[in-house]
This record gives structure tokens, C-alpha cells and sequence, in this order.
């Protein structure tokens, strides 16, 4: 018996595509596995950019090991799910592979998001934020996708 499909990638009002619920998601539940090629960062940097036109977008997931998953090469329609300041999903490093879970009840058609959490070795100027400019336009939004120096 086929599995029911319970997401679906489509135009997002955030930015390009976006990945939806089509039927009600349980606080919980595990949504997706983000898929993709497992390369170290040096060759991420050999990849980079995945788009002259758009340098700062690529399908990069930062592993806890210092090596990351490339959703361009085998990936899945997790790469399509986009940062939220107010997430509604969280990702979850288990091993190798990391999972996409709802961090609350989400009803069908709403978009998934979770926070990318971008770190940046380099100091965090408004030039640089531009560049990683967030547009999830949450209350709590903080304007950019990268993550808060600590």
C-alpha cells in the first residue's frame, strides 16, 4: 500500500519554492529526511555557488561533524523548505541523516519553515545581512537568516 502523501512543493510568498502540508502534521511527527550527497566543506567551497546569479542560496546543510549534505546532488524536497524566524519545523541531526520535524500542529496548507540558523565566520556587517536578507516577515523576524552571534 502506497504511502499518502502528506507534503508538496510549490511557488512559496516567501521566496521561490516552498514545501506545504497537505493534510494536518502532528506536533512531533517526523515530516522529512533532507536528502542529498554528504561532502566535506572544502568541496562544498569547490561547489560554491550553486548559482552564479544567487551566490548565497545553495542546498547546503551544516552537519554537527564539520561536514555537510548537498540537497542539490540526490536531494529531496526538503531542500525547498524555507527559514523562518518563527519556525514551524525544527531539523534534528540523528547520525548521518537529518530529519525535518513539526515543532506544532500545522494544518494543511500552511508552508513548512525552519530556521536556518546560518553561521558566518565573518563579522556580521548590514552589507552581510543584506546578503542573507530574511523575508519570512514573522514578528520576531531579526531581518536576515543568519543566526545571532553568541
Amino acid at each position: 500500500m502506497a504511502a499518502k502523501r502528506r507534503i508538496e512543493v510549490r511557488k512559496s510568498g516567501v521566496h521561490g519554492k516552498g514545501v506545504y502540508a497537505i493534510k494536518r502534521l502532528k506536533k512531533g511527527e517526523r515530516v522529512i529526511e533532507y536528502k542529498g550527497e554528504i561532502i566535506s566543506w572544502r568541496e562544498a567551497l569547490r561547489r560554491h555557488p550553486h548559482d552564479p546569479a544567487h551566490p548565497t542560496h545553495t542546498f547546503y546543510f551544516s552537519l554537527e561533524d564539520g561536514r555537510c549534505i548537498d540537497g542539490k546532488v540526490n536531494g529531496n524536497n526538503a531542500r525547498w523548505i524555507n527559514h523562518a524566524c518563527s519556525p514551524n519545523c525544527e531539523a534534528r541531526e540523528e547520525g548521518e541523516r537529518v530529519y525535518i520535524y513539526a515543532m506544532r500542529d500545522i494544518d494543511a496548507g500552511e508552508e513548512l519553515f525552519y530556521d536556518y540558523g546560518l553561521v558566518i565566520d565573518a563579522r556580521y556587517t548590514k552589507k552581510l545581512k543584506r546578503e542573507y536578507a530574511c523575508h519570512c516577515g514573522s514578528k520576531a523576524c531579526r531581518g536576515t537568516l543568519l543566526a545571532p552571534k553568541r
